[in-house]
């Protein structure tokens, strides 16, 4: 949701204020276009040339700057702007907007804007927790503006408690599924997501599992959420940043992974099982770690239950979609699948294929059709493959439900 918007990015005279350059840096990777507001303070701690350089535009200062981007420039920024975002937000910045004061270009461009405004507040835990501080934020949400929960940890000052400035990265999601939630192609569904892999254990040290990162899972939900989805993500053993926006399950075996998946069905529009199951389990776990010997040992191994074919049995109007990952026969096994499974689409790739192994960022893919339409993608990004399986999701899966 972030391509082609144009976001102001008002930085103010906080520590956190060297965050704001990744920032910028973020929301124009994303594709948005990023024009920097910064007060006097904010100079103090990073120099506008920083800004203009990644942003590619010259960056507001002052009301009197005879270099100023655009004419009358505190009402042409605010008009503009699709969105507003402060970051850091001072208290002294919360405390001018909540009682309409503007002394300076970032107080009057946010009085002059319409549009929607997030802040970011960054501060001591005792001037956060200040009732004239609280008093100010409440006020401002009472308008409409939003505010980004602040987050907890070690504050320059060496207090410890609420008040930092949240990762950037977290922020950029914080942006982007706001942006989904007002006007995103997906706003209204519920959509369950499962990614990772889940964990057989043999004993208390070692498990049966696969080498799934859980990358296309979360790429998946994370693009969800942008777009305005209810996302739900059930999550088995991986080593990721959690999506913002994102409702987590977390689970480690196969049944723990069922259970959530059908504790949850019933209420979802949409189901994509990305995760990577093990299909076998040990038949009995020993409660004591198996002491290594000179003798072969043996397994007895189980079928772990079909989450996708369960699904699958049950499914009444849900689109549910599916993982295949194969190193032969894709395209014959994965059809195979989807009649068996009762799928509406599956996603098939050769895990052998350069790009599209576990653990990579890129993947090889194929959209399989219940009709045998087959629809090849070339190497991409994880999360490019994610945006085109949630397209093909919204124009043609319906269209095929409907016949």
């Amino acid at each position: 949701m972030l391509k082609g918007k144009k976001i102001v990015l008002g930085v103010t005279g906080g520590i956190a204020a060297y965050k704001a350059v990744d920032l910028t840096s973020r929301l124009k990777k994303a594709g948005a276009d990023v024009c920097v507001v910064m007060t006097e303070h904010a100079q103090e701690f990073v120099r506008p040339l920083t800004f203009k350089e990644i942003s590619g535009h010259k960056v507001a200062t002052s009301m009197w700057a005879g270099n100023a981007e655009f004419s009358v420039e505190h009402i042409a920024l605010a008009k503009w702007a699709d969105l507003y975002l402060v970051a850091p937000a001072t208290a002294n910045i919360i405390a001018k907007m909540a009682h309409g004061i503007a002394d300076d270009l970032l107080s009057t461009t946010l009085l002059a804007m319409k549009g929607p405004v997030i802040l970011c507040p960054a501060m001591n835990t005792d001037m956060l927790e200040n009732q004239a501080t609280v008093a100010n934020l409440t006020a401002l949400r009472h308008r409409g503006v939003t505010v980004m929960p602040p987050a907890e940890g070690m504050l320059a000052c060496d207090t410890v408690g609420g008040g930092r400035l949240p990762e950037p990265r977290d922020i950029v999601s914080f942006v982007d599924c706001f942006l989904g939630e007002n006007g995103g192609d997906l706003a209204g569904l519920k959509i369950m997501v499962t990614a990772g892999e889940t964990q057989e254990p043999v004993d208390p040290v070692r498990f049966i599992g696969n080498r799934s990162s859980g990358k296309m899972g979360y790429a998946i939900a994370k693009a969800a959420a942008s777009r305005g989805a209810d996302v739900l993500l059930i999550a088995g053993s991986v080593n990721l940043h959690d999506p913002f926006g994102v409702k987590i399950i977390k689970t480690v075996t196969t049944e723990e992974m069922l259970d959530a998946c059908l504790k949850n069905y019933d209420k979802m529009d949409v189901v994509i099982k990305a995760a990577a199951v093990a299909d076998y389990r040990p038949a009995k776990a020993t409660p004591q770690k198996i002491k290594k010997g000179d003798e072969a040992l043996s397994l007895s191994l189980v079928k772990t239950p079909d989450i996708l074919a369960e699904l699958g049995a049950k499914k009444k109007d849900q689109i549910l979609i599916g993982f295949a990952a194969e190193t032969e026969n894709l395209i014959e096994n994965a059809k195979k699948k989807i009649g068996k499974k009762n799928l509406d689409m599956i996603v098939a790739n050769d895990i052998t294929a350069e790009g599209a192994g576990f653990n990579a960022d890129t993947n090889v893919v194929r959209f399989i059709f219940p009709d045998g339409k087959v629809l090849p993608l070339e190497k991409m990004d994880k999360a490019d493959v994610a945006e085109r399986l949630l397209d093909i999701m919204i124009a043609d899966l319906r269209a095929y439900r409907k016949k």
